[in-house]
């Protein structure tokens, strides 16, 4: 008697397995502790034809308990121990299973991940425990690992599908760096929205101009949730009021539930994981759309070019809410498996020390940050800040998401090479969010390069050339490297016209991380599109194959014919003494019948004093002389908060024209409570709207369900009168046409020619909603047995009605009564029933199409009848599952041609449901979940769903 093997078990399991779900992606990790039902979805038929091939593949006959009583592999195994062999494997055989086991187990890992959430669930399978996030909060320390960041972000997809949100919504998150950003974050992923992260409130007298900034964002985004914290909640209110689409708001402490959810909603690669919209610097805000794969090809191919890995640690400031530091920061260390010590923006700013010496203090490898950030720690920092600090650590330091300044890059090095900072540590990198993020890298350990270029000839002509010594003032630009591997990039003149090397054109581009557009909109998303190439709408040239960026388009300012680079001009002003750093706007504009443009220095100073003022001004004209060889035409000095920035620190030189040329500058802004009450007035009309709607939509809900209940009792009286069979089918499908008609649903049927003429046939369907039984029997001419749960036979009002209507029951929870009702509607079915069966065996309220279950194939190829496929749409978004609020809407219903296979084996039944659920697919044009599906069930990310709808 030989003990059987555990490997060829799972093997068999998995040959199984990988049948029902021939996408593959729910044979990874089987252990002999899988659940049968809850990691492996195999039905009642599904564990007979297991228990049949064990059998067949052990010569042994089991006890019939054991297709009830067994749970996992591990306790078949042991019933397979108790039986008697009567044949043995060959070595070979053995060892070729081994082979295909060890070869399904290879295929699990991040290698293959193609979503955000794969990455995460890899993580929890394989190292659930280790640390993912140290967040520096407050002088305190919050860790962060795997398998804590899934569990809360299952309670608040927990809560969030509560909410009754439509499939794909957009929820906006604003939040500052916390733990529930991070929670937040993955809850709306966890829960099957889109993710839109936007930077909350930073100063009271900035209130207004937020609100007026957001509303635009998350009206273009049609966003009905914004999570947030309590603090921010007065703003977000404003922001609600005159936002129609936004209908609630919510803290993650309101989001957060005590139990996780069962997620059957998993994404593709090709659905969109989060809008980023751009920080605005020229411009409205534009949502750029990227997509799951979008985002995984530019983590990938930027740490192909930085050489990531697990060992190193990613220490950030950079905002949650900003391309840099939400993918290059969080999402590379997640993908990577590598440590992100972070800690929030404001904290870095107010101690620009924290940073460095967190890089110091956990040994950080990576980190980045815009120039002003460099410029900031050589500004505010003395030796006696940075004592003790050690950066020999430090490989990679990015630099980039604005304009690098050649003299910071030098500053920097020299500052901080005595702290042991390598110089060729400085990384120089180019990205925009239309390529996610990044698109042009050095490669590691080459430090800053600058290209120093004639002025005159540049300004004249675009050509850089190379300046000599001799040069009075020459132009400096910074390498940022090679476009990453998979992208390309390339100059072009106004014409389009291909320029050769060291000639300035537009920079265009285009790879697998380049955004399809932007959201909702389609006259700029034209604007993005140059053929197949995207306009960055910066200016550039070329060497040796390495990117050196020049400017933005809409920035450059053209006098006497010759261009003017406004950085260049604001960086040496922020030099003079007076002058707030990194506060100057230099910008081209016409003021009033002028025809003339203006070249305008718009500056901030705390100095108030008119002399001090006048001193300033004058530095400021000598500084463009020398540098230009003109002086502005006007300079304005303001107070801080004069010029306008993004999010993210860049100056908004578009904006600040605008407001130079409406004569705004230098206004007082209102005070606090005036910006208020103005928001508040002009929420007045948006505070209407929503409330006719919410009025009108529960109306129509209350008068569907009297319309319901009315018919109701008409159905349960007619039904009780009206012989079994035809009369009883067709006096129900007219009451339901009559329920549409009153409550304004619209249905329709196509192909019913489809249907056989004569003869046995069985019907399946994919499942929507709770409606979908009711309406077809409004659609469909002859009368159908619908295959429910046996909860519905129990019940004493609904019994009798359903009896009469043909309805076969069958029990979900017992595998052996379920078999016994399997054979009561082959029974039906020979008896010139048309059992009609909803494959997907649940449903739910995301769109998509899950598994199917195996009863109805197995019947009709036993049976000998074909199968009638029919394709439902529209029903889902009229009633929702787990929803009893109706909504107006269409709902149709699509006959395919029938099909049939002449085998009776398991593998026929395969066969046809796959090619069945193939046909549906096609027409469905929702997403295919089956592989998804039990894939997040063996992964243990989600637990099935209780099945209010009908089962097979």
């Amino acid at each position: 008697m030989a003990t059987p093997s555990a490997d060829r078990l799972l093997a068999i399991i998995t040959r199984l397995a990988t049948e029902l779900h021939p996408d593959g992606t729910c044979i990874q990790d089987i252990t002999l502790d899988s659940g049968l039902d809850r990691d492996l979805g195999l039905d009642s038929l599904a564990r007979m034809e297991l228990l049949t091939r064990l059998e067949k593949e052990y010569g042994v006959r089991l006890p019939e308990k054991v297709l009830v009583t067994a749970e996992t592999p591990r306790d078949l195994l042991f019933h397979l121990g108790n039986a008697a062999l009567v044949a043995s494997e060959s070595e070979e055989a053995e060892n070729e299973v081994r082979q295909d086991e060890s070869e399904i187990r290879r295929a699990s890992g991040p290698v293959g991940a193609k979503t955000l959430v794969e990455i995460l669930a890899h993580h929890v399978r394989q190292q659930p425990e280790s640390e993912h996030i140290v967040l520096l909060e407050g002088g305190k320390e919050f860790r962060i690992t795997y398998a804590m960041l899934h569990a809360e972000a299952l309670k608040v997809a927990n809560r969030l599908r509560d909410l009754q949100l439509e499939p794909g919504s957009t929820v906006a998150i604003m939040l500052p760096t916390s733990r529930d950003y991070f929670f937040s974050f993955f809850g709306v992923l966890y829960a099957g929205f889109i993710p839109v992260p936007l930077y909350p409130p930073a100063r009271p007298t900035q209130i207004e101009e937020h609100v007026r900034r957001h509303r635009k964002i998350i009206a273009n985004a049609a966003a009905p949730l914004l999570i947030t914290m309590l603090e921010v909640k007065p703003v977000a209110r404003l922001l609600m009021s005159q936002v129609v689409e936004l209908k609630r708001i919510m803290t993650v402490d309101e989001l957060y539930s005590d139990v996780p959810t069962a997620m059957p909603h998993f994404p593709k690669a090709n659905d969109i994981a989060f809008l980023q919209y751009t920080s605005g610097s020229t411009g409205d805000p534009k949502g750029v759309v990227l997509t799951h794969a979008n985002l995984m090809a530019n983590i990938r191919a930027m740490g192909q070019v930085c050489r990531a890995s697990a060992e190193d640690v990613f220490v950030s400031w950079l905002p949650l809410y900003h391309d840099m530091g939400l993918i290059g920061a969080w999402f590379g260390s997640l993908f990577y498996g590598c440590r992100l010590v972070v800690m929030s923006p404001l904290s870095f700013i107010a101690r620009p020390e924290r940073w460095l010496r967190a890089i110091s203090r956990f040994g950080g490898t990576l980190s980045a940050s815009p120039n002003f950030g460099y410029q900031l720690c050589i500004s505010r920092l003395e030796d006696k800040d940075l004592a003790g600090i050690d950066l020999r650590s430090w490989r990679m330091a990015f630099n980039g998401a604005e304009p690098v300044i050649p003299e910071t890059l030098r500053v920097f090095a020299d500052r901080f090479e005595k702290f042991g900072l390598s110089p060729k540590a400085l990384a120089p990198v180019y990205g925009l969010a239309e390529s996610s993020v990044g698109l042009a890298f050095p490669e590691p350990g080459l430090g800053a390069r600058i290209d120093t270029v004639e002025r005159n000839t540049f300004g004249m002509s675009g050509k850089a050339v190379p300046s000599k010594a001799t040069d009075g003032t020459p132009l400096e630009f910074v390498c940022c490297g090679r476009p990453l591997p998979g992208h390309q990039i390339r100059i072009v003149d106004s014409e389009g016209r291909e320029l050769p090397e060291r000639y300035e054109g537009r920079l265009q581009f285009k790879g697998p991380s380049s955004t399809s557009g932007y959201f909702k909109n389609a006259d700029e998303t034209r604007k993005l599109f140059v053929g197949e190439w995207l306009d960055s709408g910066d200016l550039a040239y070329i060497v040796a194959g390495e990117i050196y960026l020049t400017g933005r388009v809409k920035d450059i300012i053209i006098r006497a014919g010759r261009n003017i680079y406004p950085h260049e001009l604001e960086e040496a002003v922020g030099n003079v003494p007076g002058v707030r750093k990194g506060c100057t706007a230099v910008f081209a504009a016409q003021n009033g019948q002028e025809s003339a443009e203006k070249l305008v220095v718009l500056t901030e100073s705390r100095q108030r004093g008119s002399e001090k003022l006048q001193e300033i001004r004058q530095k400021i004209s000598e500084i463009a002389v020398d540098l230009l060889g003109t002086p502005p035409d006007e300079i304005i000095i303001g107070p801080p908060g004069t010029v306008l920035k993004t999010s993210s620190g860049k100056i908004r030189r578009s904006a600040c024209r605008n407001l130079y040329i409406s004569g705004h500058i230098g206004r007082t802004k209102p005070a606090v409570w005036m910006q208020m009450a103005r928001m508040g007035l002009a929420s007045v009309k948006p505070m209407l709207q929503r409330l006719a709607a919410r009025l009108g939509a529960l109306v129509y809900a209350g008068y569907c369900w009297f319309c319901l209940g009315l018919v109701g009792i008409v159905a349960w009286c007619g039904l009780q009168l009206l012989p079994t069979g035809q009369p009883c089918w067709n006096f129900a499908g007219t009451l339901v046409r009559w329920l549409c008609r009153l409550t304004g649903i619209g249905i329709t049927i196509r192909g019913l020619e489809n249907l056989p003429a004569e003869g046995n046939y069985l019907m399946v369907s994919n499942h929507m909603s709770y409606l979908d039984a009711i309406l077809l029997t409004g659609v469909l001419p002859q009368r159908v047995g619908f295959v429910a749960k046996a909860e519905l036979g129990r019940n004493p009002f609904l019994v009798r009605p359903l009896k009469k209507l043909g309805v076969f029951w069958v029990d979900r929870f017992d595998a052996e009564q379920g078999v016994a009702d399997a054979g009561r509607i082959a029974q039906g079915l020979s008896q010139g029933a048309r059992p009609f069966f909803f494959a997907e065996g649940t449903l739910q309220r995301m769109p998509g199409l899950l598994p199917f279950q195996m009863g109805a194939f197995v019947l009709a190829c036993e049976q000998q009848v074909p199968v009638v496929p029919v394709v439902i749409h529209g029903t889902r978004n009229i009633l929702r599952g787990g929803s009893w609020f109706p909504r107006r809407g269409w709902a149709s219903f699509t006959i395919l041609p029938s099909q049939k296979n002449d085998g009776r084996s398991w593998q026929a039944a395969i066969e046809l449901r796959n090619r069945v659920r193939q046909l549906m697919l096609v027409q469905l044009d929702e997403p295919d979940l089956g592989g998804e599906y039990t894939s997040l069930l063996q992964m243990d990310i989600v637990r099935p769903e209780k099945n209010d709808g009908q089962h097979d």
